[in-house]
């Protein structure tokens, strides 16, 4: 029965991701005074690209084609690591937060790859953005995960989750504040969110991830895509599982079960739309004023982890 559940969480952020951003989407619609696309609209983009034909550049070879496919299945794994409705994970483990780090690097320097190997000028160009911006986030990321685990003195993500659910709900330290505002920044550069990046642009000079994408079309694009709200709604599910997971299930009925999908529902809506009205909000940053918003996400996370081990003394 617990497998059935963690599989279940695993689906929950798989195949909800897409109408993630398509929230996210009709919501800055609204907050611009537009009538936006539907919410369903990204599953319809999906469907519609994996009916389409797979055009390969002449001079690209098989890491081209081979890059979509490791970027999906490394997203899709790190979804497994994420508790939603109760607290445990279809593959939790000791140290899974480190896996979980390497698996989301490992999905970007595969369509790094695929993107250099294209032979595009931007997709060159969008590598090396993308190289630059997450050499920066692994840092605050490890370290905002490391300080939260130190704290519960647990070593696995679910095992954080436990203790935290076992906290009173208004006892929040200043290690909790400083580690979720740095992965909240991380978030936003992992994900290729405003200010970072603007997912929904086409400029050649302000382009990270379109830049790497440009060449792909068809299933592979699905993949691509498919694989970029994954990891948006892995990451904000993650937040909510660390930071905020009072209301999961204690027991495997399936009222509790309910009762937890539409609590989580709720909080994620909440994120998603403060994660609009910043977007919706900020222009974005210039090139060489990532590093310094990742300077920032970097020393918050280092004092939280220096703040977690004076407070276990």
């Amino acid at each position: 029965m617990i497998t059935a559940i963690n599989f279940f969480q695993a689906l929950i952020i798989i195949l909800g991701a897409p109408l993630v951003r398509g929230i996210i989407a009709q919501f800055k619609a609204r907050l611009q005074r537009r009538q936006g696309a539907s919410i369903w609209r990204p599953y319809a983009d999906l469907a519609k690209l994996f009916r389409k034909e797979d055009i390969v550049p002449p001079t690209a070879s098989w890491v081209f084609r081979f890059a979509p496919i490791v970027l999906f299945g490394a997203t899709v794994s790190v979804a497994a690591f994420v508790p939603v409705v109760q607290p445990s994970a279809l593959l939790a483990s000791r140290g899974d937060f480190f896996l979980l780090v390497y698996l989301l690097a490992l999905g970007r320097f595969f369509l790094s790859l695929g993107a250099l190997d294209g032979g595009s000028a931007f997709g060159g160009m969008g590598a090396s953005r993308e190289a630059l911006v997450s050499s920066l986030a692994e840092a605050p990321f490890l370290l905002g995960l490391a300080a939260v685990a130190i704290l519960a003195a647990h070593a696995d993500i679910a095992g954080i989750v436990v203790w935290t659910l076992r906290q009173n709900v208004f006892n929040i330290s200043g290690v909790h504040i400083l580690a979720f505002i740095s992965l909240a920044m991380v978030t936003v550069a992992e994900t290729g969110r405003m200010p970072v990046d603007n997912p929904t642009t086409h400029l050649e000079l302000t382009m990270i991830h379109e830049g790497m994408v440009l060449e792909y079309s068809g299933p592979s694009l699905a993949l691509i895509e498919w694989a970029s709200a994954v990891k948006l709604h892995a990451m904000l599910a993650l937040l909510i599982a660390l930071f905020d997971p009072w209301g999961m299930a204690s027991s495997l009925s399936g009222l509790g079960i309910g009762a937890a999908l539409l609590l989580y529902c709720a909080k994620a809506a909440l994120f998603v739309i403060v994660l609009a009205v910043i977007e919706s909000g900020m222009a974005k940053l210039r090139m060489y004023l990532v590093p310094d918003f990742l300077g920032v996400a970097s020393a918050l996370s280092a004092l939280a982890v220096i703040f977690t081990v004076l407070a276990k003394r």
